[in-house]
């Protein structure tokens, strides 16, 4: 058993070339020294095929976190982290090279956390080098970034692989967007707040809109991509994690396995999508060349090193029920995709119509109360009410407006931390309950993996084209307006 500590660790990065490392890891280490939340004594060894030195990997480590810190760097905090860093070269699939890194880390009583910024196919010689040189013995932990896997059986034989050489309380499987401030303040607004709590259900909710909007194509990551496509990269994790969290019973208490107990529930409760309703339940799209903020950008298939005759999906929206008394007849739509018009995430609740309605000749009375949750670029909160408007008129006249929560972002700026941030120290402490444990990866690809095999064997649920800058393909407001709803309007 992990005991949560706040003890020195040495933090083993493999993959310290990686993009994934420059981009998030080394910008969030230095933060997280800024910050003054590393221990003293803990050390960050990058690993990987190089013949570096440590005045080497110094060099390339400021010169990653100065491209994206996106703030100025801090001479004092530098020459802290600095002092930390040390590299090994080390070729995975050489098991002697491990034992370079056991002399490196046998020196020290730190608890050894190994961070696999690598492809999947990397990992199991990781786990095979670090369990021949005995390397895995608990207290160490060990990060595994997605995917893991791309299908229900890939997944469960990288998971049976670890098992081999780590306990289930040493993985700690990272889905960032369970480090994000927003998804966390889901557990608050839901189990802090009583008006919410007493009717978050099927009695008083109409239906809810899940929408992850980006802005970006796959930013040079062709072959990365084609081969996972929009499903499988984020419907798979981000959207059934958001669903997870906004639908689960409350847990015992917020230790992980209370939390993930709650959350398994709920992906096994997943009513299943396949051949005989995928039209009716799913709409999937693949971008063409459009216009996003006044600049022109290419289609999916003249991005570079794209195959022009791909079917993979940038756009997925689809309709999703739970098999439970809490939320019969509730319907969740989930949609997220590539080159929409709008970055943004958001959550809408929509609340059902009154049984009794006095003003049923006014132009609002089918108006419907709406909590919106803005997960980002901003994390706000906002109620929509109907209320009557001011004058001396003897029919009354109704308006919607806003009931708006702060801005989070504004007004604790300084407390507000990136995902990776958080997710690294929650690694260092030995905290699990922002992580995913083995049953919600292979529960979700349980789900995931019959919609995907009836998109291939269905001639009739053909790839929708949509233009870049739009909200996707037209397919994707019938999905909503067969069942007499909308999509929300993004403002």
């Amino acid at each position: 058993m992990i005991i949560e500590t706040n003890q020195a660790c040495d933090l083993v990065i493999f993959g310290a070339k990686g993009d994934l490392t420059k981009r998030k890891l080394l910008p969030a280490l230095y933060r997280l020294e800024k910050h003054k939340k590393i221990h003293k004594n803990t050390r960050i060894i990058g690993s990987g095929r190089a013949n570096w030195n440590k005045k080497d990997y110094v060099k390339i480590v400021k010169t990653a976190i100065k491209n994206f810190l996106n703030e100025e760097m801090d001479q004092n905090v530098w020459e802290k982290l600095s002092s930390r860093l040390t590299f090994c070269n080390i070729d995975v699939y050489e098991p002697l090279h491990f034992l370079e890194l056991k002399k490196i880390l046998q020196h020290k009583k730190n608890v050894i956390i190994y961070y696999c910024a690598v492809p999947p196919d990397t990992l199991n010689s990781i786990f095979i080098g670090l369990g021949n040189a005995n390397l895995n013995l608990i207290p160490a932990r060990i990060v595994l970034e997605k995917p893991l896997g791309i299908s229900l059986e890939t997944s469960k034989k990288i998971n049976n692989q670890i098992s081999k050489y780590f306990l289930e309380s040493q993985i700690f499987r990272i889905d960032h967007y369970l480090g994000k401030e927003s998804i966390l303040n889901l557990f608050a607004l839901r189990f802090s707040n009583s008006y919410f709590f007493q009717n978050w259900n099927s009695h008083t909710i109409d239906h809810v809109q899940i929408t992850v909007s980006e802005e970006v194509g796959i930013e040079g990551r062709w072959n990365y991509f084609d081969a996972m496509g929009q499903m499988k990269d984020m419907v798979q994790n981000h959207l059934l994690q958001i669903l997870t969290i906004l639908t689960m019973d409350a847990p015992k208490n917020i230790t992980s396995k209370s939390i993930q107990y709650e959350k398994v529930k709920i992906l096994r409760s997943l009513k299943p999508i396949d051949i005989n309703n995928i039209n009716k339940r799913t709409v999937r799209g693949q971008y063409c060349s459009g216009t996003i903020k006044g600049k022109k950008v290419l289609s999916y298939l003249n991005e570079y090193g794209a195959n022009e005759n791909s079917q993979t999906e940038t756009f997925v929206a689809i309709k999703v029920h739970l098999n439970n008394d809490k939320w019969l007849g509730v319907p969740f739509y989930l949609r997220t995709g590539k080159r929409l018009a709008q970055k943004y995430s958001e959550i809408v609740v929509v609340f059902k119509k009154n049984i009794v309605n006095l003003f049923q000749n006014l132009k609002l009375e089918s108006s419907q109360n709406k909590l919106i949750l803005r997960l980002e670029p901003d994390t706000n909160i906002k109620f929509n009410f109907i209320h009557k408007t001011p004058g001396l008129d003897q029919e009354y006249k109704l308006d919607n407006s806003y009931l708006e929560s702060i801005d989070l972002h504004q007004k604790y700026s300084e407390n507000l931390i990136d995902a990776y941030e958080r997710l690294l120290l929650e690694s260092m402490r030995g905290i699990q309950s922002l992580f995913v444990c083995r049953d919600e990866v292979e529960e979700a690809w349980r789900w995931i993996d019959p919609i995907i095999d009836a998109w291939k064997k269905t001639k009739k649920n053909t790839l929708q084209k949509y233009t870049s800058g739009t909200w996707g393909p037209k397919n994707s407001d019938l999905l909503l307006i067969r069942d007499n709803r909308y999509w929300h309007s993004f403002n």
